[in-house]
């Protein structure tokens, strides 16, 4: 299928976006830069694909502040251009490496203008733009492969809109498959063999492993931006559903998961915790619980853990677990009964007992929790524990999450350790003696292109450095995950420069020595990686 631009696929479904960019019935006053036809249409793609994650596709501002005219006119095209292009100490990275300067000028310009609320969609909307290309009946009764299809790797790639999947006995990349923009997640079926994606741009994505290469049997678009997915796992609703969140509209959407054919859509616009209504009230991250047939839909805005009940989808039965704003990323302690998802801009983890649907806890861990899947450990002192990096501080929090044999310790701080940097991830094995975290979100190559690495029983920090490329590369070290064995861990190096994207590789260690066994070349901007086997069994 061939890929329309974000704008042109947004204009084919819905009016007032096709008005908006075709610059008739804005409110744009002509007091201020204006854009127009390509120059609009580059700006809206540049926009979605590099800010509105951050500050909301209405630009009223999330995780970072609004980008409303009436901030950004006071602030001038220049000091805007000067903005995105070095950055800011709240937490912004600098675009002068992502970005040329004719891009850079667009989007000063772009943020000046008066926004365009885009259109809703409809499940009649949703069934326009979905494909089963191999229907369900028509799939293979056993792998057509003879690799260990269970230590593959589902590796994002993050702007090449592909997902590459890599042997992980052999290094190779067995294929790389079309799935939306900026796939941020994947999730997998009850046995591993099929793997849902969701991308930036709404598609969601089928991928059958057994088949020879792996391929995408099936996609929809459920939005015009989203983030996250995941698959009902539980009882007689085993590998039934599939769940999609949208951050515009501001809905989930559950899918059949044979077919991803959309069968119900409910939105989560509502209130936060201080009473005030969230029109873009945006799903951050969704999860199966292991316990229950219920997903975890976490409502950004509103500070809202919304456990939907999918055994009867048309008479939902829904808990709204009230915690704090923002909710991002999330992970489950080790027996699957608690939840435990960073409330990252509030800088505070929150802690849900999925059995009877509460709240049992809140941390406030340091500047901007991040723990992405997260990692569960023993600790000498404390038992079995979890941690998390920080986007805000070079720092790793870990707290104790066993409330029956360690009431005393549990959602408190256990300890806390410094690093060199912010970062992103953090990921542990039980076979491994170690606990590795990135620090990606540091501004100089000297640190954000190394990781740490933490003995579990010393808490004695390592950096290990995983490559040196120079600064026009932008290349940072990124989102660690371990092999079937537990021996190794591969590390993504994800290249972002201009003219540089392909030159992202995944660099694997020996878990034990630390030191580099391999390196997998030829993968534009690979970002998240996931096992298998690790994945299937929640390992980690």
């Amino acid at each position: 299928m061939k890929r329309k631009s974000i704008t042109a696929g947004l204009l084919s479904l819905g009016l007032p976006l096709a008005m908006a960019v075709s610059g008739i019935g804005t409110a744009a006053a002509q007091d201020h830069p204006e854009l127009t036809g390509d120059d609009l249409e580059r700006a809206n793609t540049i926009y979605f694909q590099r800010c509105a994650g951050c500050h909301g596709t209405l630009r009223r501002g999330a995780t970072g502040p609004d980008l409303l005219p009436e901030t950004s006119k006071d602030l001038g095209q220049r000091r805007l251009e000067r903005i995105i292009a070095l950055g800011t100490e709240g937490g912004m990275n600098n675009f002068d490496g992502i970005l040329d300067e004719e891009e850079i000028t667009l989007i000063a310009t772009y943020i000046q203008m008066e926004p365009v609320e885009p259109p809703e969609m409809s499940i009649a909307e949703m069934k326009d733009r979905w494909t089963v290309f191999v229907q369900p009946e028509d799939l293979p009764t056993e792998p057509q492969h003879d690799r260990n299809w269970e230590n593959f790797f589902v590796t994002i790639l993050r702007d090449a809109g592909q997902m590459g999947i890599i042997d992980g006995d052999t290094k190779e990349v067995v294929s790389k498959v079309d799935t939306g923009y900026a796939v941020h997640v994947a999730k997998e079926s009850s046995d591993g063999r099929f793997w849902y994606t969701m991308g930036r741009d709404g598609r969601l994505s089928k991928i059958d492993l057994w088949m020879d290469p792996p391929q995408v049997t099936a996609e929809v678009w459920i939005a015009y931006d989203a983030r996250d997915v995941a698959v009902s796992h539980y009882g007689e609703w085993q590998d039934k559903y599939v769940i999609g969140g949208g951050y515009w509209p501001p809905h989930f959407v559950i899918t059949d998961a044979d077919t991803l054919e959309p069968l119900k859509v409910v939105s989560t616009r509502g209130y936060n915790t201080d009473g005030e209504y969230v029109h873009e009230a945006r799903v951050a991250a969704l999860y199966n619980t292991p316990g229950a047939p219920t997903f975890l839909v976490n409502v950004k805005e509103t500070g809202q853990i919304w456990q939907v009940d999918y055994s009867d989808i048309d008479n939902l039965r829904v808990e709204m677990i009230e915690s704090k704003e923002f909710l991002h990323d999330g992970f489950f302690d080790r027996t699957g009964r608690y939840f435990q998802i960073a409330a990252n801009f509030s800088h505070h983890m929150v802690f849900v007992d999925t059995h009877t649907r509460k709240r049992v806890g809140m941390l406030n861990t340091g500047e901007i929790p991040h723990p992405g899947p997260g990692a569960n450990w023993d600790d000498p002192e404390c038992g079995p524990v979890a941690g998390t990096v920080h986007l805000g501080e070079g720092r790793m929090t870990a707290w104790g999450n066993d409330p029956e044999g360690h009431p005393d310790r549990a959602w408190q701080t256990c300890f806390s350790v410094e690093t060199d940097g912010p970062g992103l991830f953090l990921r542990t094995h039980p076979n491994s003696p170690h606990v590795w975290m990135d620090q990606t979100m540091h501004p100089e190559p000297d640190v954000n292109q190394w990781v740490m690495v933490m003995n579990k029983q010393t808490r004695e920090l390592t950096p290990v450095q995983v490559t040196d490329l120079p600064a026009e590369y932008d290349a940072v070290a990124t989102h660690m995950e371990y092999n079937q064995a537990g021996d190794e861990v591969w590390v993504s190096v994800w290249a972002r420069g201009r003219g540089h994207l392909e030159a992202g590789e995944i660099v694997v260690f020996d878990d034990k020595t630390k030191e580099e066994k391999a390196r997998i070349k030829g993968l534009e901007t690979p970002t998240g990686k996931f096992n298998v086997y690790n994945r299937k069994k929640h390992i980690g």
